[in-house]
This record gives C-alpha cells, sequence and structure tokens, in this order.
C-alpha cells in the first residue's frame, strides 16, 4: 500500500517503529502531489521540496532522541490557506492577501508542528471562506477527486480533495457553517467541528467570528480523535477559547454505542433532501440500531429559519472582520488612485471577489441605521430560540444523525450562478455553528452516481466522545469509501 493511502496515525505508527523514515513520508506526500496537482488543484501554495525535506530531517532526529512519541509525529499535513504559518505566504484565497506572509503561525498549526507534523502546503479554500464549492477562490476552483467535473464543497474544499485524493494523510479545515462537514461529505472524507472555543482561533483570519472554528479532516474516525487531542487546548490569545475537563478524545471511540440515544429529526428528511440520500442516511441509522443504540423520530423545529438566521449574522461579523483589508497596512494595494478613499474603495473593490463584495455588503446593510432591529437583532433571537431547540433535543438523547448535504456534489458551475442555491445546500449545518455544538460528517455510501453520500452526527457542547463511539462504531460496521484518485496512488 502506498504510504499516503495509510491513516495518520497508521503512518506514525510505522514511523515510530522505524518501518518508515520522516523523509520517506515527506516524499511521497510531495510525490502524490505532483502527480495530481494539475487534475485537482488542492494546494494554493506548495512548500519548497527542500524545506519540506529538512524539517523531515529535523523530526527524525527528535523522534530517535525520544523527544517525539505522539501518534502524528512525522506525519505529512496540509493547512488550510485561511491560518497564519509563519514565513509562508498565506491568502485566504483572495487577491488583496496574494502577497501576504505572516510572521507568526496559528496556535494550531505551532500546536500540530510541536506534535511533529511535517507542513507540506497551504490548500486552496472559497475566498475568505465564503462559499459552499471552493470555485471563489482568486487562484481557481479545486476537483473532487471522485469526479472532477464536480466540487469538492467549501470553503475547506482543497484540505477535503487533499485527503480524499491521498496528497497527504490529514489536514486542518476550519468551519463557519459546515465548512468541514461538507466537503468532506462530498469527498468521501471524516472531519469534526468541535465545540466553540475547543481549538484556539488566534492566527485564524476571521469570517465570523463567534460562528468559526479550526477542526481535522482526516480519513477516518480514529485520526480525527487524535488529531483534535493534538491540537485542542485553551489559549491566552484567544480570548473565546475554553479550559475543558478533558481532552482525551480518543478514548471513547471504542466504547460502543448500546445505549446511546440518538434521534433523527423529521424535519432533516423532508422536502429538497435527495432520495439516495436520504436512504444512505437512514440505512446507517439502521446500522447503529442493531448495535444497540436506541434510534427514535422527533421534530428538531426552527429548522427553515436557520439558513436566513445564519447569513445575517455571519455576513454582519465578516463586514466588521474585513473592515482590516484597506490596502494600508499590509497586502494588495491598487496602483492608481489619487487620495486615501479612493485608495481604500479600489483596494477593496479590487481586491475582494464577487462573493465576498456581496456578503460584505448585505453585512453592512443589516447592521445600519434603521435595519439593524429588523435583521441583525431578529436573527441573534431566533439563534436563541435554535439553540433552545437542540438544549431540548439533547435532554432527550445524546446524538442527533441526519445527512450533511440535500445532495451529492453538484457540478462545476452550476452555484455560483444562483448564490441563494449554494446558501440552502448549508441547511442541515448552519444550526451547529450558530448553537456552538460539535459536529461530525463521515461517509456512509456512495450514490448511484459514484458520488460519497455523508452522514452527520450532532453532539450537545462538550460531548464529542458521543459523536466518537457512533461515528467509530458506524465506520467499523462500514467498510472503507476509496476515491479514484486513492486508488491511483495504491496501484503504484
Amino acid at each position: 500500500m502506498s504510504l499516503m493511502n495509510l491513516t495518520a496515525v497508521q503512518l506514525g505508527q510505522k514511523i515510530r517503529a522505524k518501518e518508515v523514515s520522516v523523509q520517506e513520508a515527506a516524499q511521497a506526500s510531495l510525490e502524490s502531489i505532483d502527480a495530481k496537482e494539475d487534475r485537482l488543484h488542492s494546494f494554493i501554495t506548495r512548500i519548497d521540496r527542500k524545506k519540506v525535506l529538512a524539517r523531515a530531517d529535523e523530526v527524525q532526529k527528535k523522534i530517535d532522541a525520544g523527544e517525539l512519541t505522539g501518534p502524528l509525529a512525522g506525519v505529512p499535513v496540509a493547512v488550510k490557506d485561511n491560518m497564519n504559518t509563519k514565513g509562508v505566504l498565506t491568502t485566504a484565497a483572495s487577491h488583496i492577501l496574494d502577497n501576504f506572509v505572516p510572521r507568526f503561525s496559528a496556535t494550531a498549526v505551532e500546536r500540530l508542528e510541536q506534535a511533529g507534523a511535517v507542513i507540506v502546503g497551504k490548500t486552496n479554500m472559497d475566498e475568505f471562506a465564503m462559499g459552499s464549492t471552493t470555485e471563489t477562490s482568486y487562484f481557481g476552483p479545486t476537483a473532487n477527486p471522485f469526479d472532477t467535473t464536480r466540487v469538492p464543497g467549501g470553503s475547506s474544499g482543497g484540505s477535503a480533495a487533499a485527503v480524499s485524493g491521498a496528497e497527504v494523510p490529514y489536514a486542518l479545515g476550519s468551519d463557519t457553517g459546515g465548512s468541514i462537514r461538507q466537503p468532506c461529505a462530498y469527498c468521501g472524507a471524516t472531519g469534526i467541528k468541535p465545540t466553540y472555543g475547543t481549538v484556539s482561533r488566534y492566527g485564524l483570519i476571521a469570517y465570523g467570528s463567534s460562528l468559526d472554528q479550526i477542526g481535522p479532516i482526516a480519513k477516518d474516525v480514529s485520526d480525527c480523535a487524535a488529531i483534535l487531542e493534538t491540537i485542542a487546548a485553551p489559549d491566552e490569545k484567544d480570548s473565546t477559547s475554553i479550559r475543558r475537563d478533558s481532552y482525551a478524545f480518543t478514548k471513547s471511540l471504542t466504547e460502543g454505542v448500546k445505549g446511546l440515544k440518538i434521534g433523527i429529526p423529521r424535519d432533516y428528511f423532508g422536502e429538497g433532501l435527495d432520495p439516495e440520500v436520504k436512504k444512505l442516511v437512514l440505512a446507517a441509522a439502521d446500522v447503529l440500531k442493531s448495535q444497540g443504540a436506541i434510534v427514535e423520530e422527533f421534530d428538531l423545529s426552527l429548522v427553515q429559519y436557520a439558513i436566513p438566521a445564519y447569513y445575517l449574522i455571519a455576513c454582519a461579523e465578516a463586514s466588521s472582520n474585513l473592515e482590516r483589508f484597506d490596502g494600508v497596512k499590509y497586502g494588495y494595494r491598487t496602483k492608481d488612485y489619487e487620495e486615501l478613499h479612493q485608495m481604500y474603495k479600489k483596494t477593496r473593490s479590487e481586491g475582494f471577489g464577487p462573493e465576498v463584495r456581496r456578503r460584505i455588503m448585505l453585512g453592512s446593510f443589516v447592521l445600519s441605521s434603521g435595519y439593524y432591529d429588523a435583521y441583525y437583532l431578529k436573527a441573534l433571537r431566533t439563534k436563541a430560540l435554535i439553540k433552545a431547540a437542540f438544549d431540548k433535543a439533547f435532554a432527550r438523547y445524546d446524538v442527533i444523525l441526519g445527512p450533511v448535504a440535500p445532495t451529492t456534489a453538484p457540478k462545476m458551475n452550476s452555484s455560483l450562478a444562483d448564490p441563494l442555491k449554494m446558501y440552502l445546500s448549508d441547511v442541515y449545518t448552519v444550526s451547529v455553528n450558530l448553537c456552538c455544538l460539535p459536529g461530525l460528517s463521515l461517509p456512509c455510501g456512495l450514490a448511484s452516481d459514484g458520488m460519497p453520500v455523508g452522514m452527520q452526527l450532532i453532539g450537545d457542547c462538550f460531548r464529542e466522545d458521543n459523536l466518537f463511539r457512533a461515528a467509530y462504531a458506524y465506520e467499523q460496521a462500514r467498510g472503507p469509501v476509496v476515491s479514484p484518485f486513492a486508488r491511483e496512488e495504491a496501484a503504484k
């Protein structure tokens, strides 16, 4: 088997057992990227080969000296391009940052490096994480490893494609309204958006500050648990990070689901859901039921209000967060201007893409005088009602199970022509971010068109353990879901 078809934990075990060197693992990743990037375009920035191999040598020496003993030591990783990486171009897939090289790394990136990770590149994404297809990137779209005529989802589409395409064993993504879970569903990968505050947001280029959360994208559930253990920690540089009682996520993997109460919202299985997606997700619920879980249907309510509430809040926060990109301190600056305000206007008009400009304008509108109460404040009240509905559900159930997206991955160029259709594709994921809940996506089979379908497990705040229990139990029964690019890697 090719090294890039191993999970991150499996590859780490081989490195610690001296069956594989860190340099061999890094070399395998670099060669796989070289062979596939023309077709996938998962990366915006690929770190220089000499630097990657020098880092591999450095990590190998620390492993040999017994300084690095963790499960991810020596394993190659890719990082979504909205996380600062010291000395490495970080663009958020935007023209306005296409020359920005940060002087510090995000805390999550630092924690990976301290654990011995070898970063091989920065992955493509929707510009400033605004989009659901990775087509709004200034650097061009990423292709889906199951079918290169389809999108990989977004905004973490580059990270999901790199993992599914066997370019790297795992990657970091960020999730504002489903941006880890939805691309995982489209690409047949596994990913988790943890409880808000579990992973530091320091060094993450902000989209919606009350919604953004960093999380792992990997080949299986065990990898996600091990990666989350590595990057999760309180951080004095992030006032929203939280000190949890336990970060031992891997302990819950093998606890089984006997007696676990799983609720299936009827609201998630109505109009708009593709029949094949519905069939595969409900079949996954039957598998968990056969293993001893208690599975019931229930009414969640308020689902129809999640999309408008989310986009009003997210765009309002985005209009504030993106105010800092003005051409003065860093990033792109227009060349043709006469005075300061003209420089601001032209820099932002030229530097931001159409989807980002659309959301900034919407956010500025709902925060403006005369509309704040009618739109933004009402969205905040709706958010509180949605959270109350989830609280009521979690008083009865340990886990909520449903689809990740209404359909399999759409064709390229089919979503951007209709932004509203793209927004509605997030209908099952945005509530998790509004309510600060953890959500995990994993494949539950292939549709008749050969594309993967993802199911979503949602837990109460700080109860990732229940998600890992259910996901691992199902995964062991399901068997592998492998992309054509991964099969290509295995055939080498």
